[in-house]
């Protein structure tokens, strides 16, 4: 495996389920996959060059974010005791005028969060919308999307509870939420070389059908660790999609389909 693993999908698409088994399975191979570690979006959001410019970047605030809804996957306390001191070194740095640029700082705390594993990954959903930026901070991740169609997701999204402002409450709002996230990555994509990502559809997922493609993309071992994964709900059959997300979908679905094996 080379390069950082970013495991990105829209909300409901099952990403939090295969995070956490690549959290184990990255764990038995010596490395670390962080559920939910958010912390380049969180760097996205507070490490700026107009930061740098005033020399004043707020790890306080990072922190209290990675707090607010704490990271989880196997050994993630050493990853948070290492990210700390990563954002603390980051900020006293930029007090002292001694950083200019804005994504290589960013670079650095992230690869400091994870020193002394050979290879790491981690899983946010929000990702998605920060896809230009993340690929300034981290020029050598490797993506791998897990995509759901879209009535599924939409259905998930519309049962979903808890304090949650953000979320649709019309099928129409829950498709066109769907449709954007999702476009963002298929805009991305056109500018990565095809080694660097690999799409797979959760229902292949869930039925083992995506295992070995995903086995050798990140170069680990993955059957044991995906034996929990199963769909909660039935499989949508079809119906009419709005046109935008029928064409974003179609989109994705033809990225999921496995490249022939040459000569067949």
């Amino acid at each position: 495996m080379t390069g950082p693993v970013l495991l990105v999908g829209c909300q409901r698409s099952g990403t939090t389920a295969l995070s956490y088994a690549l959290s184990s399975a990255f764990a038995a191979a010596g490395g670390h996959f962080t559920v939910n570690g958010k912390l380049p979006y969180l760097l996205d959001r507070w490490l700026t060059p107009v930061d740098l410019e005033a020399r004043h970047f707020r790890a306080d605030e990072v922190l209290y974010a990675l707090d607010r809804k704490p990271p989880q996957g196997t050994g993630v306390e050493v990853w948070r005791a290492q990210a700390e001191a990563a954002l603390r070194r980051a900020a006293r740095d930029v007090a002292e005028g001694a950083v200019r640029d804005a994504d290589e700082l960013a670079h650095r705390i992230t690869s400091e969060s994870y020193a002394g594993f050979p290879y790491w990954g981690d899983k946010y959903n929000e990702y998605l919308l920060h896809l230009p930026r993340l690929g300034r901070m981290l020029p050598d991740a490797r993506f791998l999307v897990l995509v759901r169609h879209p009535d599924e997701v939409a259905d998930s999204m519309l049962r979903w509870t808890g304090d949650r402002p953000w979320c649709p409450v019309s099928r129409a709002a829950a498709h066109a939420k769907w449709t954007a996230w999702n476009a963002a990555w298929l805009e991305f994509s056109a500018s990565l070389p095809t080694d660097r990502f690999l799409v797979a559809e959760y229902r292949d997922v869930c039925r083992g059908e995506a295992t070995a493609r995903m086995e050798a993309f990140l170069g680990l071992e993955l059957t044991p660790f995906l034996t929990e994964l199963a769909p909660r709900t039935h499989e949508v059959t079809g119906g009419a999609l709005p046109a935008e997300t029928e064409r974003v979908w179609s989109a994705l679905t033809d990225q999921a389909r496995p490249v022939p094996s040459v000569g067949h």
